[in-house]
C-alpha cells in the first residue's frame, strides 16, 4: 500500500468537493441567477414578453453582447423563450417560459429579504471592516 502525503489527500478532498459542488442543483442554479444581468432580465420579462430593444433600453448599462449572451443562456436553460415573427424588419420577442415563471417567486422572496435585511448586512460589513482596520 502506498503512503499518500497530506498534500495529496488535500488535493483529493478538494477534487471530491468540486465534483459535489458541480453536481448540486442549487449551486448550479445560483451560479446562473447570480450572474450580473440574469435576475434583472428575468424581472423585466416577468411583466410580459419584451423585444430585445426594449430590454436594452430598460437595462441601462448592459452591453448588446452581454444582453445577447444572457438571453441565450436563459433560453438554453429553458427559462426564456425566443419567438421570431417574420416581418420587415424581423420581430424578435423574449418571454418567460412556464419554468421561468416558476422561478419568479424565489427571486421575489430573495428581493424581499434583501429589502428587509440589507441595512443589517451593510452595518455588519462596516463593523467587520472597522475591526479589521483596528487589528492591522
Amino acid at each position: 500500500m502506498t503512503t499518500r502525503t497530506a498534500a495529496e489527500r488535500q488535493a483529493d478532498a478538494r477534487s471530491a468537493h468540486l465534483v459535489r459542488v458541480a453536481a448540486c442543483p442549487a449551486n448550479r442554479l445560483l451560479e446562473r441567477v447570480g450572474e450580473k444581468w440574469t435576475a434583472l432580465v428575468l424581472k423585466e420579462l416577468a411583466g410580459g414578453p419584451r423585444r430585445y430593444g426594449d430590454l436594452a433600453r430598460t437595462l441601462a448599462g448592459v452591453t448588446p453582447k452581454m444582453l445577447t449572451q444572457t438571453l441565450r443562456r436563459l433560453e438554453r436553460d429553458g427559462l426564456v423563450a425566443r419567438t421570431v415573427t417574420p416581418a420587415v424588419p424581423v420581430r424578435v420577442e423574449y418571454a418567460l417560459t412556464a419554468l421561468g415563471q416558476s422561478l419568479m417567486p424565489v427571486l421575489r422572496a430573495t428581493a424581499d429579504w434583501a429589502e428587509r435585511n440589507m441595512d443589517q448586512v451593510e452595518a455588519a460589513r462596516r463593523s467587520y471592516d472597522a475591526a479589521q482596520r483596528r487589528s492591522s
